[in-house]
């Protein structure tokens, strides 16, 4: 048996920072992934893919969402698993049993609905710990493997969630408990453990049997190698293969950048410029140092050239600290003229100070200085 393993597909998710142009771009990546999986899932002759929970951003998007999202894995040519997680649980107002689902779901999609073993083919089982609500009091894996025989039965423990030993939270009733995993592995009940949740691609534990296959299309930037999936073989009387492939097309990307000399802002523009897929990342930027207020007003030009490429290029504000110097020949370059120029002088007292009036009055005559062309 050789199954794909994949994870948090999370449909639907939007994110704050993206605008109404890269949104719905986001938005078709996450639904084109599943279009993806089921291509490699021919090209490694995959017999069923296992998607470990968070199918759905949450029970409460669109049915335009669901009804793209089941059409993309119509086109999946091998049976699909979907286990409800904690951001879509089977409980009472569950997408898996709305109209929008129910109605247009292909026969080879499953939802593993219902906690204990699924057989999918001769002598292999995944065993399902499906979410039922969003905050479960027990741990949902230990119960599902609890008393399985080792039968010669090869099973596939479908599950989401943190494992203990990679929680912060170790009063948490849900953690997954690793030594209870480990303890099915051994004695042969379960072959290889599925999960979902962390988004990260992880191998968790020594048995080399427990693995989270992580997003197959980034979410956020502390995600470690995030847009792959799983091929996992499987056969009784030996430990799982499992091999990594990529599907995601998105990245998130943190940078860091000096600003203290001239040439350090052609160097930025520089290591933007060579960011591949542009409209297809989201880039953070941690900037230090001590500019002019020309230099201020280029950087700003600079933000803004280099931001209608990308998918969002922001400031990452907790660790960005810049301060702006304004000179006496600065200011008379501006040349507003008349009451202007009491303003002017007004913000350049404020932005000589200390704390956040400085900063807006320094963000003032950089735009100010933009807008009177003193950028020249």
């Amino acid at each position: 048996m050789r199954l794909l393993h994949t994870a948090d597909w999370q449909l639907g998710m939007t994110r704050h920072f993206l605008d109404a142009d890269a949104q719905p771009r986001y938005t078709d990546a996450r639904i084109q992934v599943v279009r993806r999986v089921g291509e490699l899932a021919v090209a490694e002759r995959c017999d069923a893919v296992l998607v470990c929970g968070d199918v759905f951003e949450s029970n409460l998007v669109s049915p335009r969402v669901v009804s793209r999202s089941l059409e993309a894995l119509r086109a999946v040519p091998v049976p699909v698993y979907l286990l409800p997680g904690n951001h879509d649980p089977i409980d009472a107002a569950s997408i898996y049993r709305s109209r929008a689902f129910v109605s247009a779901k292909p026969d080879h999609v499953h939802v593993l609905d219902q906690p204990g073993p699924y057989p999918i083919g001769d002598g292999f089982e995944l065993v399902a710990a499906p979410w039922t609500s969003k905050h479960p009091l027990c741990d949902l894996v230990a119960d599902a493997v609890a008393g399985l025989p080792a039968d010669g039965t090869v099973r596939v423990v479908a599950g989401h969630g943190c494992v203990d030993a990679l929680g912060p939270d170790a009063g948490d009733p849900a953690l997954i408990r690793l030594g209870e995993v480990e303890a099915a592995l051994a004695r042969g009940a379960v072959h290889y453990v599925a999960l979902g949740d962390r988004h990260s691609r992880t191998s968790v534990g020594s048995s080399g049997a427990v693995w989270y296959s992580g997003t197959p299309e980034v979410t956020d930037y502390d995600e470690v190698d995030p847009g792959q999936v799983l091929v996992v073989d499987l056969a009784a009387g030996r430990r799982p293969e499992v091999s990594t492939h990529r599907v995601g097309t998105w990245a998130f990307l943190d940078l860091d950048h000096r600003l203290d000399r001239p040439d350090n802002l052609p160097e930025l523009d520089e290591r933007l410029g060579l960011v591949p897929d542009k409209d297809r990342t989201v880039a953070r930027l941690a900037l230090t140092g001590t500019l002019s207020l020309a230099d201020r007003a280029r950087l700003d030009d600079l933000l803004e050239r280099q931001g209608e490429l990308f998918a969002s290029l922001r400031l990452w504000e907790r660790r960005t600290e810049l301060s702006v110097y304004v000179s006496g020949d600065e200011l008379t370059d501006l040349g507003v003229g008349g009451f202007a120029d009491g303003a002017v002088d007004e913000l350049a007292a404020l932005a000589k100070g200390g704390g956040e009036e400085a900063v807006v009055a320094q963000d003032a005559l950089a735009l100010l200085y933009r807008l009177a062309g003193g950028r020249a």
